[in-house]
């Protein structure tokens, strides 16, 4: 049967909606109780909604019984300080799995391009439900941040760039790019990440806020491209000399393009 799929998504892997003018009072999002999380860039991470409604951001299939990343429990205390947060993510009226507000301190495009990474939302998805997808909606004004997706990791011609601004929205199939955020702020960058299961309700959200697959991509010098390419390498290098002296055997070496 395979899974239900957002027929906006089909062409690219990602839609820009159209930006949302409605504000929200930054209490909510910096109020919240944050935790440390493995993720790109120096991060933090605030749930809204979890496997079971604790304080925590792990994969659904991490816990017993282990699930898809599909019917989150909201946590009492983080939703009680972020309402409008959490009618932002029931919006579509979408499945939603988790929520949560993500804290990312200033970082490089070299550090971007390293910290590429693909989600893994849809292990033990069941067959004929929706494709779990994921959803930004920019809390601050990152205007000159883009959100990095590539097709190919070690490919930079297959690389989008989308920029930030407050109440931009964007949603992209994570299981299908590499994917992380170049934040060229002063100061951390808020966001609403939320996951949502394909169907009905996400495409008519979708259609209703004229979701665009070919948003325009940020263009930036050949030479920053290649630098970063250089120093994505050498890092990977790095740590799989550094692990491999402790026994440990990661990914092998990848010859630059």
């Amino acid at each position: 049967m395979g899974f239900l799929t957002s027929a906006a998504l089909h062409e690219t892997g990602y839609v820009v909606l159209d930006r949302d003018d409605r504000s929200v009072d930054p209490a909510e999002w910096l109020t919240l109780e944050y935790i440390g999380w493995r993720s790109s860039g120096i991060t933090r991470f605030a749930p809204l909604a979890s496997y079971a409604g604790d304080l925590e951001c792990n994969g659904f299939w991490n816990h017993t019984p282990p699930r898809a990343d599909r019917d989150g429990v909201w946590v009492p205390s983080q939703v009680s300080k972020a309402p409008t947060l959490q009618r932002l993510a029931l919006e579509p009226g979408a499945n939603v799995g988790r929520c949560r507000v993500i804290e990312l301190q200033p970082n490089t495009y070299a550090d971007a391009i390293y910290n590429l990474h693909q989600d893994d939302n849809n292990r033990l998805n069941d067959d004929g439900a929706g494709w779990v997808v994921r959803s930004w909606r920019n809390l601050t004004d990152d205007a000159d941040s883009l959100l990095i997706l590539r097709a190919d990791r070690f490919d930079p011609t297959t690389e989008v760039r989308l920029p930030l601004p407050s109440g931009s929205r964007i949603i992209v199939d994570t299981q299908r790019f590499w994917h992380a955020v170049w934040h060229r702020g002063d100061a951390p960058r808020y966001s609403l990440i939320t996951s949502w299961s394909s169907g009905a309700e996400l495409d008519g959200y979708i259609a209703a806020h004229h979701g665009d697959p070919r948003p325009a991509s940020v263009d930036l010098p050949d030479a920053l491209i290649a630098e970063a390419q250089t120093e994505m390498h050498r890092r990977i290098e790095e740590r799989r000399q550094a692990f491999e002296a402790h026994g440990i055997v990661m990914e092998p070496p990848t010859p630059l393009n």
